[in-house]
């Protein structure tokens, strides 16, 4: 199943963002085997390992790194996370693959590039998206910017990247049968996420003061709000139809709050709309506003969201091995993607994908005995 079945796609074992993308190619049917290290010892349940087989190898030996690119030639795809040059070191980099298998597409996932002055810096997502903007506009007036978790860099501007580039990637592929290098950084792709705000900027309707645009928590109409029991709502009344029922539906005077565009009244709106809120518990503002126009939705942490009634309708969420997790996404209609089993012991399968991918029983059995994995 999955729109991705029969490609092969190898994993160099790493953190954040590149299991993340290895999680979505294996999710939409892709056979991703990841690469741990031969003395990788891994047993916490982990959502991003799902779907995915699991090999450990020595690749400080001549075996291992030879077992790897054996495995290489039979690839489509091959993706790392390691700083630049770091994979040419141990053999495994670009050029090498490439010499194995001229169609291979090689993905690299850095938080800055594969160059530039901060190439060979570590950092963090954090540290990427305050090169770009992204973190400077997030967070209230007044104060300090706030992380936006790791959506931004890491997912966002760096898993999601690498897997639409590894995909492109392997179309061009198909049609001209050579393989090419996918340069994924989340400088790059967080960047890029900001281009709406680079429109608005040059149309006169944003500015760079944090918590004073629409969109970032200025305005009284896209903002969350206490309520009575001391849980979250959250409001999206920005075209003119959905204001004008929010008016309706918090019993809000029409004749002050009409003047829904003017800025120098956002403030005092605000601090109106924060008392009519708390006038109410989340569950009584649901039951007035939910399923309307309003553009409304209560604000959930991540242990209640499965159980809102629209994610179980949607089975936005699934239990796997006793694990809640988010099903995977988007969906297809004819290959819809699925979970087959949850996140495996390290090197669980190293002889099952050696022998799937051709290695010979007595091969398998030498390199084991030779130290190119245990």
């Amino acid at each position: 199943m999955g729109p991705l079945k029969g490609f092969k796609i190898i994993e160099l074992a790493g953190i954040g963002p590149g299991p993340f993308c290895g999680m979505l190619l294996a999710d939409m049917g892709a056979e991703v085997i990841v690469v741990e290290r031969a003395s990788a010892s891994y047993t916490t349940p982990d959502v991003t390992r799902r779907n995915k087989k699991s090999i450990a190898l020595n690749l400080k030996s001549k075996d291992g790194l030879e077992t790897l690119l054996n495995l290489v030639e039979g690839a489509d795809a091959i993706f790392e996370g390691y700083r630049p040059g770091v994979a040419e070191r141990l053999g495994v980099g670009p050029e090498d693959c490439k010499k194995r298998n001229p169609k291979i597409v090689y993905g690299r996932m850095t938080g800055w590039g594969q160059d530039g002055p901060l190439s060979q810096a570590a950092g963090h997502d954090i540290n990427y998206i305050s090169l770009t903007g992204s973190l400077y506009a997030t967070g209230r007036k007044n104060d300090k910017p706030v992380p936006p978790l790791n959506l931004v860099g890491d997912y966002g501007g760096g898993a999601m990247f690498l897997a639409v580039g590894i995909l492109a990637g392997l179309l061009e592929a198909q049609n001209t049968g050579k393989g090419q290098v996918v340069d994924a950084a989340m400088t790059d792709g967080s960047a890029l996420l900001m281009a709406t705000f680079n429109s608005f900027h040059a149309m006169g309707i944003w500015n760079t003061q944090r918590g004073n645009n629409m969109l970032d928590g200025g305005a009284h109409f896209y903002d969350t709000y206490e309520t009575q029991d001391g849980k979250y709502v959250s409001i999206g009344s920005i075209e003119p139809q959905f204001y004008s029922l929010l008016i309706e539906k918090a019993n809000l005077d029409p004749a002050v709050f009409s003047d829904q565009h003017n800025m120098g009244k956002w403030d005092e709106f605000k601090e109106k709309l924060e008392t009519i809120f708390k006038t109410k518990t989340q569950s009584e503002w649901c039951d007035i506003m939910e399923g309307s126009d309003v553009c409304f939705a209560p604000v959930l942490n991540f242990l209640e969201a499965p159980s809102h009634p629209h994610n179980v309708a949607r089975q936005t969420y699934i239990d796997v091995e006793g694990m809640t997790q988010p099903a995977p996404a988007p969906r297809f209609s004819r290959t819809p993607s699925e979970v087959k089993h949850g996140s495996k012991q390290a090197g669980v399968d190293t002889e099952a994908v050696l022998s799937d991918w051709g290695f010979p029983d007595d091969k398998i059995q030498k390199l084991k005995k030779d130290g190119a994995f245990s």
